[in-house]
């Protein structure tokens, strides 16, 4: 639950009011408003100089403050909070340590508003802000490195209901997992209470749909392609795969253990010729040991991508049984890292060196 510390140094006026939360990453800027003196923040005079940036109505930041660091414009965004609200959605997730909310939208280019979870709190409508005046509930509100967010449970499902697909809401929820942030688990025990909420059926059919071990944004697209338009049995994501000596063969983005199929995304990073060799060597790999392997390129039309993959399971299926060498039986020396509760059992040690090949935003 989140509580309200004292101003301290820290806290800055605001026409007659005192923000009410500290900053406490110190790489970043908090705004600050006109100060006739100049000791706590620009003068008349500075603010309109080229020194000093506008982040909201009433305060400024110096120029040197790059908003194209993410959580700089986090933090401006949330300057602006009145007391007892907070950040919410991709912006409180991304605060909270989840690298693939990046805060720009599909296209990579276009920012993302921060949304603002109010309340019944007033507060005027400002370029980069979006509002959410949704019932805020005591327990759903808690401090992170002083800022105030919704905790990771609100943030996701608030994410995940008003996502314009649901493509786009079991991202939010598989990215949320992807840094341990929530779990599939405590989303669904956090959906009873919001049974009414706005895109509530979005989100618990999502939440049937998501997996705490996807590794990327474009991962989620193929496994969802497979799973709800080719009407395929569901894919395990990044299962790490044996032989029958207990080698590691590899770990295919996406695996139907059924048939034996192997679905690997390839993106442009994957047109390089390091790169290209490296996933020639991989699919060999998978290919010696009896699995089938589909290569999923960036813009495969859809139709095209369901027919792939109802050819590719068929040849697996065809394939003789004793074909089959491999495994997703562990050997008893692999530390298992599927589930979030999994990965929030490691220690930092173990999470540099088991965690350390994840792709990254």
């Amino acid at each position: 639950m989140l509580s309200s510390p004292g101003g301290g140094n820290d806290a800055f006026v605001r026409g007659r009011s005192e923000v009410w939360w500290s900053l406490e990453r110190p790489d970043l800027t908090l705004p600050v408003p006109v100060d006739p003196s100049g000791a706590r923040g620009p003068t008349r005079g500075q603010a309109r100089g080229p020194r000093w940036r506008k982040t909201s109505r009433g305060l400024f930041v110096p120029d040197v403050a790059s908003r194209d660091v993410v959580e700089q414009r986090i933090v401006e965004a949330a300057a602006v909070l009145p007391p007892g609200t907070a950040v919410t959605g991709w912006a409180a997730l991304r605060w909270a340590g989840g690298a693939w909310f990046d805060g720009l939208g599909p296209d990579g280019a276009d920012e993302l508003p921060v949304t603002l979870a109010i309340g019944d709190s007033t507060i005027g409508r400002q370029p980069g802000i979006e509002i959410s005046e949704e019932h805020l509930r005591p327990w759903d509100l808690e401090l992170v490195d002083g800022l105030p967010v919704t905790s990771p449970e609100r943030s996701a499902t608030y994410l995940m209901r008003h996502a314009d697909s649901l493509l786009d809401a079991v991202v939010a929820l598989d990215m949320a997992a992807y840094n341990d942030l929530v779990s599939v688990a405590e989303v669904a025990a956090y959906l009873p209470t919001m049974p009414a909420w706005t895109g509530i059926q979005q989100c618990r059919t999502a939440t049937s749909l998501a997996n705490e071990n996807s590794w990327s944004p474009r991962e989620v697209g193929v496994r969802l392609t497979w799973e709800r338009h080719a009407k395929l049995p569901r894919l395990l994501a990044n299962q790490p795969v044996f032989d029958r000596w207990g080698r590691h063969v590899g770990t295919p983005d996406l695996l139907d253990e059924e048939a034996g199929v192997v679905l690997e995304y390839d993106g442009a990073l994957h047109l390089a010729g390091a790169q290209r060799r490296r996933d020639r060597d991989r699919e060999e790999a998978f290919r010696r040991v009896g699995l089938e392997y589909l290569t999923v390129m960036a813009g495969d039309p859809q139709p095209h991508l369901v027919a792939r993959m109802h050819s590719a399971r068929q040849r697996a299926q065809s394939r003789e049984s004793s074909l089959r060498e491999w495994t997703t039986e562990l050997p008893a020396w692999w530390v298992p890292t599927s589930s979030v509760n999994q990965r929030r059992s490691l220690d930092h040690a173990q999470r540099d060196r088991l965690l350390r090949l994840r792709r990254t935003a």
